[in-house]
């Protein structure tokens, strides 16, 4: 994952805050009061929906966490396979 520009702190108080209110408060409002970005708010509410089974429009952050860890292994693989490959034709010559 890449850098975060807000706090995993500050992201769970906020979502808990949201989802625990009742009624929910307006989005724009409460990212005002907490200094976000509207947008990285509804994300963040979007993504506990889906973590929560809620939603089934996103995939859920163990799901997300999987895809990169296998993006990843996949790609060191790719690697170690070239210099297999390359030693493969070295040996061969």
């Amino acid at each position: 994952m890449g850098t975060k520009k807000y706090p995993p702190e500050l992201r769970e108080r906020a979502v808990r805050l949201y989802r625990e209110s009742d009624p929910n408060p307006v989005l724009r409002r409460l990212a005002e009061q907490l200094n976000l970005h509207p947008a990285a708010l509804r994300n963040w509410i979007r993504q506990a929906e889906a973590d929560h089974g809620e939603r089934e429009d996103r995939p859920t952050t163990a799901m997300l966490e999987e895809s990169w860890r296998l993006a990843k292994e996949n790609a060191e693989l790719r690697r170690v396979n070239e210099v297999l490959r390359a030693a493969s034709a070295y040996f061969a010559s």
